[in-house]
């Protein structure tokens, strides 16, 4: 049976004892409950100290990493103290030289001992953390459109299907419902494409901080969708993260597309999408609207007069000089390489001089740094 807890040198020394006496390894350590491997590392060390052997060994290591002597290891504070400037690199090379009969740390080393004494500074997180942007409430049809993923949800036939939806802020227009694969960002330009060629260009769209509306590594935020948005001559609107009560009309609508066109789900996308289909019909041409004194949003909504003809040449007439952004999304200026985003690669980006040797990079009316 396996040995207790309270009487492990006991049963070592039993477990000894009968191997002294001439039984065997294998049939001792079945009885005991142990590995023969373990039965032979108490055996080994019996014969080599005696009963001291059997008692618990500490676990401390033999040496630690990192470790240097005492002496060393107050030569690099102080060091990094009068010069607090220098890094490992700089330090190393004093030890070095001033100690040449002593093995030289390893900069990781001596960069541990700094961090372990609070000498490193680090550098601040600079990710772009969404902030929202100034929201107005427009009151004409396309003055400004919301955009947004209903909750993704399942299907009978165990896919998840993912509503791309878009209304326009002023007449609850419900422009597009689309039930989607993914929310794959070129998914997402075929359904505002079509939204766009059908309905026009609206003067501003509001979303979330999501994707693929917004990307958390690029500039300002930017995703390939909103750059693509801006060169239309569309404006972006954000609500704060955390705050889906900024875009609260959208989100009173999918209240009810929740209700009426997902419970219960179709079978298939497809299924999916009639139930869509009919429920657009319905919402803009049937469901009279409390919040528009009862009328039918169809009865207020226009299409826009900004049609969509694509997307034009941008101009920067009044700037020095237009740079194309490279394929993996950095600008070659003055035979420097300058890292701006690959969400830009193939736009171009106008750079002017505000100053004698000081340059400013925009890209449309966005100023994204000075160089």
């Amino acid at each position: 049976m396996p040995w207790k807890e309270s009487v492990i040198m006991d049963e070592k020394m039993k477990f000894i004892g009968r191997l002294l006496q001439g039984e065997k390894m294998a049939e001792l350590c079945r009885e005991f409950g142990i590995s023969r491997k373990t039965g032979y590392k108490f055996w080994d060390r019996y014969k080599d100290v005696g009963l001291r052997g059997l008692t618990d060994r500490s676990k401390r290591p033999i040496r630690y990493a990192n470790q240097l002597p005492m002496q060393i290891e107050k030569e690099i504070i102080r060091i990094k103290q009068e010069k607090s400037s220098w890094g490992a690199p700089k330090i190393r090379e004093i030890l070095r030289r001033k100690y040449p009969e002593v093995k030289t740390p390893a900069k990781s080393t001596i960069h541990c001992v700094l961090d372990r004494h609070d000498l490193v500074k680090r550098r601040e997180n600079r990710r772009f953390k969404p902030q929202g942007t100034p929201l107005v409430n427009q009151h004409n049809p396309n003055d400004l459109w919301c955009a947004d993923y209903k909750g993704e949800f399942m299907m009978a036939n165990k896919a998840y299907c993912y509503p791309l939806t878009i209304t326009d802020f002023a007449s609850r227009y419900l422009l597009t419902c689309e039930g989607l694969e993914s929310t794959q960002e070129a998914q997402a330009f075929n359904i505002f494409e079509e939204t766009f060629q059908k309905y026009g260009l609206p003067k501003t769209i509001r979303t979330d901080n999501g994707l693929p509306f917004s990307s958390p590594n690029a500039l300002f935020g930017l995703s390939k969708l909103s750059v693509w948005w801006l060169r239309l001559g569309i404006f972006i609107e954000r609500i704060k993260p955390g705050n889906p009560q900024q875009n609260g009309r959208h989100e009173r609508m999918h209240l009810t597309l929740k209700k009426e066109a997902t419970k219960p789900p179709g079978e298939n996308l497809l299924q999916q999408q009639e139930k869509f289909d009919s429920f657009i019909e319905e919402f803009n041409t049937q469901r009279p609207h409390q919040a528009i004194d009862m009328k039918y949003p169809s009865e207020l909504y226009v299409p826009s007069p900004r049609t969509y003809k694509g997307i034009q040449q941008l101009s920067y007439s009044f700037h020095d000089r237009t740079i194309t952004v490279t394929n993996c999304g950095r600008i070659c200026i003055r035979r420097h390489k300058v890292n701006l985003s690959r969400v830009f690669a193939g736009q171009d980006v106008g750079v002017k001089e505000i100053q004698e040797g000081n340059l400013a990079g925009y890209f449309y009316e966005l100023r994204f740094g000075l160089f």
